[in-house]
C-alpha cells in the first residue's frame, strides 16, 4: 500500500489520479536514484490497480485481491527481474528464482541489486534478464486475468534486459492486452533499450529528504540511530536501513580497499597494485560497481574536507580519520580527472570489460593524479 512507501507524496497523488481518471499508462517506467522507493511505489500501485475497492488515497487493504497482493500470491501480479545462470549455463528465467524473490520482498522492498545478487549466490556473474524471459511474459499476458479484472507485470531493472529480450517485447509493451499494465522499475534509464523506453510513460522520482528518512527510521530505531543513519544516507532509504541496522561491514571493506588503492598508487608499488586489481576482480561485478560509486563519494568528501566546514561533509569516524592526512592530495587540479576515471571504470565494468585490467588501469592513473 502507498502508506508503506517512504515520502514521495506527489508521485503517489499523480499515480492515484491517473488510475481514478482511467488514464493509467499501459507501460509506466519509474526512474530515480537508488533507495528512493521505486520498487515500493510499483508494488503499491500494483495493489491499487488490482484492488476491488480502491479508495481516494490508497487501496482498501482488506479485499481478497489486496490480501493476495500483499502476500505476493495474486495470480494476476507477475514479476520479471535479472537473474544469474546456474551451473551448467542452462537457460534461466525469473520464475526459477521466484521463491527467493518472494523471500527478499518479504523483508521489504528497499534493497539494492547487490543484495539480490548475493541472495542468488551470483558471485562474479552479472544478473541479466535473458531472451527466454520474453516468451514467458508473452505467454502469461496472453491468458485472461484469473480474477477477471486487470493484470500487472512489474519489471525490476529493465536496464539489465539484454537487447534480444527487449526487442521481442516491443510490440506487447506498446499494445498490451486490454487491462494489462507494465510497471518498470529503473535505476539507470540511460541503459534501457531506447526503443523500449520510448514506449513507456516515464516518472522521475527524486532522492528522499533527510527528514523523511529520519521520520521513517524513528518508527523502528532509537532517535539517535535514526538521525545518524538519515544523515549518512544521502537520500537513500535503502542505505539508511543498512546504516541503522549497523550493517556497515561493506562500507568499512570499501574504505579498506580505497585506502589500499591510494597508498599503493602514491608509493607506486606496481606489484601491490596488481594484487589489489586481482582482489577487486575477484569481488564480483555488483561489488565492483558499488566500490566505484563509493570511491567517487569519498573523493568528493575529501575535496570538501579541505574547506574546513564540517557541516558540508558526511563521513564515518574512520573515513574522517583517513581524510585528515589524505584530503590535501585531492584538490582542484585532480578532482575532476579522478571522477572521470572512476566514471569510465564503472562504464567499462557495466559493459563486461575485464575487471582486472580495468582496476589496474585505474590504479596506474591514480599514481599520476595524486601528484598533481
Amino acid at each position: 500500500m502507498f502508506n508503506r512507501v517512504v515520502a514521495q507524496d506527489e508521485i503517489k497523488k499523480q499515480l492515484i489520479a491517473l488510475a481514478r481518471e482511467g488514464h493509467t499508462p499501459h507501460a509506466l517506467m519509474l526512474c530515480g536514484p537508488a533507495g528512493c522507493g521505486k520498487l515500493a511505489m510499483a508494488l503499491a500501485y500494483a495493489e491499487y490497480l488490482l484492488c476491488q475497492h480502491p479508495g481516494t488515497d490508497d487501496a482498501c487493504g482488506e479485499c481478497a485481491a489486496c490480501r493476495q497482493t500483499e502476500s505476493l500470491a495474486h495470480p494476476d501480479l507477475h514479476f520479471v527481474f535479472p537473474v544469474v545462470r546456474r551451473k551448467g549455463g542452462e537457460t534461466v528465467v525469473s520464475d526459477d528464482y521466484m521463491g527467493l524473490w518472494r523471500q527478499r520482498l518479504a523483508h521489504g522492498p528497499y534493497f539494492d541489486p547487490e543484495d539480490w545478487t548475493s541472495d542468488m549466490g551470483g558471485g562474479t556473474t552479472a544478473p541479466v534478464i535473458y531472451a527466454a524471459e520474453a516468451a514467458r511474459i508473452q505467454r502469461k499476458l496472453a491468458l485472461k486475468p484469473a480474477e477477471g479484472g486487470r493484470k500487472v507485470m512489474i519489471i525490476w531493472l529493465p536496464e539489465k534486459m539484454n537487447a534480444e529480450c527487449a526487442t521481442k517485447l516491443l510490440k506487447i509493451v506498446e499494445e498490451p492486452p486490454q487491462g494489462t499494465y507494465f510497471i518498470m522499475v529503473c535505476q539507470d534509464a540511460a541503459n534501457v533499450l531506447p526503443t523500449l523506453a520510448s514506449r513507456t510513460w516515464r516518472i522521475q522520482m527524486p532522492p528522499l529528504h533527510e527528514e523523511s528518512i529520519r521520520r521513517a527510521l524513528a518508527l523502528t530505531y532509537p532517535p539517535d540511530t535514526a538521525e545518524e543513519a538519515a544523515r549518512r544516507a544521502q537520500g537513500s532509504y535503502t542505505a539508511a536501513l543498512k546504516e541503522a541496522a549497523h550493517n556497515d561491514t561493506d562500507r568499512q571493506n570499501r574504505l579498506d580497499f580505497f585506502i589500499m588503492l591510494m597508498r599503493t598508487a602514491y608509493a607506486r608499488r606496481i606489484k601491490e597494485m596488481k594484487k589489489w586489481s586481482q582482489l577487486m576482480a575477484d569481488a564480483g561485478r555488483e561489488h565492483q560497481k558499488a566500490f566505484l560509486d563509493y570511491a567517487q563519494k569519498l573523493l568528493r568528501e575529501n575535496f570538501v574536507y579541505n574547506f574546513h566546514l564540517p557541516e558540508l561533509t558526511n563521513m564515518t569516524p574512520d573515513e574522517e580519520a583517513f581524510a585528515q592526512k589524505f584530503s590535501p592530495f585531492i584538490n582542484e587540479r585532480n578532482i575532476v580527472s579522478f571522477m572521470d576515471c572512476l566514471t569510465d571504470a564503472a562504464r567499462d565494468i557495466e559493459q563486461n570489460a575485464n575487471p582486472r585490467i580495468v582496476f589496474f588501469d585505474l590504479a596506474l592513473k591514480a599514481t599520476v593524479l595524486l601528484l598533481r
